[in-house]
């Protein structure tokens, strides 16, 4: 069966409908697993995670911790702290407490008992209340805190309903509401949390982001003087489509051509619309994402579009790209390491940057669980924010995302953006990228696709 709606999708299936024998043309695709081993790999998770979790709540001071799944309004929490399968009751809660000697306690309050729920969670008798089983567990374990969805800067950090809030606050009394905290800080350390176990699949899934990627820039997707910007978007959709995965945000494409403005959005170079028609001597830029098994990819490559004769790159636009690496590298390899705030981070790298006399941003993201994670940020935000700085955390995951602008001799001097965005891990000497980073533009010329666009060293 295919996954046609993504209201029929929901979140499991956003994370995990995918099967063998799906996976199209795409060149040098990974094996996917079926749905089925997915969700066992993904409970298998679970358990691990849950182990983690008590020393976690204390260390947040969080005696009790609630979440809330709405029927047809899943909590985005749902599928990282119950096992990823499809909720269906009017309300279904999930509580875990901190039971002092016992250890921790796990209660699942759902609509319809599944026997899946019962590998993690206590599930109550029948016939009991949730307002029962809720004060029952208030009176006996006496949490000082009671952990909640509120409060958070992030959606998934603020996603208790206003309803919810009021339901809670009736089955536990109106004396508990002085006892309501926001489970900010928890969340952000569960979320960031990466398992080893995970690392394998990710890997999967940052390998088949750039097999998709360079089938979308090829001469079998892109002719010149044809095809459009939408046209590829499309593309993208419909592989997507014959992979069964999903993505967690809409595919941008730019167009960057000798003698055109650069558009901006929020100081960014601005996506393309739709009808641009891609021509021989444009610099394109896409930035995508996958999300499979619960987690997510966002990656920016570039191509070039060969002129008619060309067999290489403008010399120029090798430059450009070096520069971009230049910045990688002093991010990745010599400012960042764990226990370091990213403003720490993001202020040596930009000072270095400013040394050489290259023109740089960056806006490096958490990548996991969601798209746009929690964790540390590396961008140019973290130096202002009111916050405390975040810590990079050795084992976390992240979106080295970043650009530079370089005056283009070949261009008449037109400032070239060149876009990176590369998923990548923490260990102790710095990031290291998933699969190797483009080292040069890919090439859309008469023979194919080929990376001919290496830069000068």
């Amino acid at each position: 069966m295919r996954c046609r709606s993504l209201a029929v999708l929901a979140w499991v299936l956003l994370a995990a409908c995918a099967t063998p024998g799906r996976r199209g043309t795409v060149a040098d695709a990974p094996r996917l697993l079926p749905w089925s081993e997915q969700i066992a790999a993904r409970e298998a998770w679970l358990e691990k995670r849950h182990a983690l979790l008590l020393e976690m709540m204390r260390r947040h001071g969080v005696g009790m911790w609630i979440i809330v799944n709405e029927e047809f309004h899943d909590d985005p929490l749902t599928q990282f702290v119950a096992p990823p399968r499809p909720y269906a009751g009017n309300r279904d809660v999930f509580v875990f407490v901190d039971a002092g000697a016992e250890g921790l306690k796990r209660v699942a309050l759902t609509g319809y008992a599944e026997a899946s729920l019962k590998r993690f969670f206590e599930l109550p008798e029948e016939g009991r209340t949730l307002r029962e089983v809720l004060a029952e567990l208030d009176t006996r374990y006496q949490p000082k805190s009671i952990g909640l969805g509120i409060g958070g800067s992030r959606g998934v950090t603020r996603s208790l309903t206003r309803d919810g809030y009021a339901f809670l606050l009736a089955l536990l009394g109106a004396g508990a509401e002085a006892r309501f905290v926001s489970a900010a800080p928890l969340i952000e350390e569960y979320l960031d949390t990466r398992l080893p176990e995970e690392w394998e699949h990710y890997r999967t899934l940052v390998a088949l982001t750039e097999a998709v990627v360079k089938e979308a820039f090829s001469p079998a997707v892109v002719v010149p003087g044809k095809t459009t910007v939408g046209d590829v978007r499309r593309w993208l959709y419909d592989r997507l489509w014959e992979l069964g995965v999903d993505t967690w945000f809409q595919p941008d494409l730019r167009v960057q051509r000798r003698g055109m403005v650069n558009g901006t959005s929020r100081g960014f170079l601005a996506p393309s619309t739709e009808d641009v028609v891609i021509q021989r001597g444009d610099l394109l830029h896409v930035d995508f994402g996958i999300t499979y098994m619960g987690l997510n990819s966002d990656w920016q490559k570039m191509a070039y579009v060969a002129r008619e004769g060309e067999t290489d790159v403008p010399e120029g636009l090798k430059r450009a790209l070096a520069n971009t690496h230049a910045l990688q590298d002093a991010l990745m390899l010599r400012a960042s390491r764990p226990g370091r705030s990213s403003a720490e981070v993001y202020e040596q790298t930009l000072a270095e940057m400013k040394e050489k006399g290259i023109e740089a941003m960056v806006y490096s993201h958490p990548l996991g669980n969601q798209g746009h994670a929690l964790g540390a940020h590396i961008d140019f935000r973290s130096a202002r924010r009111k916050e405390e700085p975040r810590m990079l955390r050795e084992g976390s995951y992240i979106a080295i995302e970043l650009s530079t602008a370089t005056a283009v001799p070949e261009w008449d001097g037109q400032k070239v953006y060149v876009m990176q965005e590369d998923p990548a891990y923490l260990t102790a000497e710095g990031w290291k990228f998933f699969v190797p980073r483009q080292e040069a533009f890919y090439f859309i010329g008469g023979g194919g696709l080929t990376t001919r666009g290496a830069p000068l060293r």
